[in-house]
């Protein structure tokens, strides 16, 4: 038997299962303590529901996730807003030290793949789809590789590929927080930041409309420019175009007294795009085809969840100056470098609610998470493709 809902019924659905993580986090200290983003408790309750309907052979329930990347779409456009010219001249430092420290950690998850698997007898290039594909990757990369794997005659390379880039999605969202945390603790790190969500800020439906059209409008314009983008070759994330129309129209608002850009709404506006897309991403999980990852790469599993706590507790938290806005940069790193940049936004959205707002890692990750980390991601994989075939 199998329950199908459609895209309407599934975004209720994802309502409910944010309120729902809500719910539970006020009651559960862990999860506050640690920083357990609404969406993702309640998602993977809901994942958890569906694999024991698929495993009791009782049926399953079908989604509808069509709406999925128009949130997704809406909450980076957001992000777009907030990327002025002043903010990159004082953030560009941090970006380039944020994009080489994340080179290393997708070098590392190859070499770790690779090594594992040819140490537990499986196929080299496997170990790459146990690696930086799925993990830093996420699920579009696997889905790009996986196939190409195969033709080069690896055989089962896009379940692996999947599956472990569905662990990493729950891992990342789980361990960034708990990491985040145990830094601010011991070294008693605080936002120097005015929480500017908690501040008294008046807002009036004319600023909301005002946000949300101009969100849909980069959006919509965004479409173009990616079209632009395809037709000289360069093909980015989506959402990407989108993300650079916004910053344009920020920085037009910086310089002209005529044009207003509502920031606080703005911000408003993607944290519900956030939410609404993480909720539906989570509860959709297919968590039976983490069995196909069981016996051998299990072990890689396990290896790369480790590399990332110590990577991120010892490299990402020096490198980025030990200070609090490098604590919340920790929990993005492990969870764009295990699922997505999603994922990453979550992460800091759960640390920065509970310890302060934190503007650097808010304008840094996003750049390296959606821009730069792609093509370094594909650069290394494909030297390794080329050593091991």
């Amino acid at each position: 038997m199998t329950l199908a809902l459609n895209s309407y019924q599934t975004m209720a659905v994802g309502i409910l299962l944010y309120y729902l993580g809500k719910f539970l986090k006020a009651r559960i200290k862990f999860l506050r303590t640690y920083c357990i983003p609404n969406p993702v408790i309640g998602g993977i309750l809901f994942a958890l529901l569906n694999l024991a309907l698929h495993q009791s052979g009782v049926g399953a329930i079908k989604l509808d996730t069509v709406q999925q990347s128009f949130f997704m779409n809406m909450f980076f456009t957001s992000i777009g807003f907030t990327a002025s010219f002043a903010l990159l001249k004082k953030g560009g430092r941090d970006v380039l030290i944020l994009t080489i420290v994340c080179a290393i950690l997708v070098t590392l998850q190859d070499v770790i793949g690779v090594g594992l698997a040819k140490v537990v007898g499986l196929h080299p290039l496997l170990g790459l789809c146990a690696g930086s594909v799925p993990l830093v990757g996420g699920h579009g990369t696997s889905a790009a590789f996986g196939p190409f794997f195969e033709n080069m005659g690896v055989e089962r390379a896009s379940a692996v590929a999947i599956a472990m880039a569905t662990f990493g999605l729950i891992s990342g969202s789980l361990m960034g927080g708990p990491i985040a945390h145990r830094l601010i603790s011991k070294y008693n790190l605080h936002s120097n930041e005015t929480n500017v969500s908690a501040a008294v800020v008046p807002m009036v439906p004319e600023k909301f409309m005002l946000a949300t059209g101009e969100i849909l409008l980069c959006m919509g314009v965004g479409t173009y420019v990616a079209a632009f983008f395809k037709g000289i070759g360069l093909v980015f994330p989506f959402y990407i175009s989108s993300m650079l129309v916004a910053a344009v129209l920020r920085n037009t608002a910086d310089h002209s007294s005529s044009l207003d850009v509502p920031i606080p709404e703005i911000q408003t506006m993607g944290d519900v795009g956030l939410n609404i897309f993480l909720s539906m991403a989570l509860m959709s999980l297919r968590i039976w085809e983490l069995f196909d990852i069981a016996g051998a790469l299990s072990v890689i599993a396990v290896a790369q969840v480790i590399l990332m706590a110590l990577f991120t507790y010892f490299v990402v938290f020096n490198a980025m100056g030990r200070d609090y806005d490098a604590a919340v940069e920790v929990s993005a790193v492990c969870g764009f470098g295990m699922g997505a940049t999603p994922n990453a936004m979550a992460n800091m959205s759960a640390v920065t609610a509970v310890h302060g707002p934190s503007t650097r890692a808010f304008f840094c990750v996003p750049l390296v998470g959606a821009l730069f980390i792609d093509f370094i991601n594909s650069s290394v994989i494909m030297v390794f493709t080329n050593l091991f075939k």
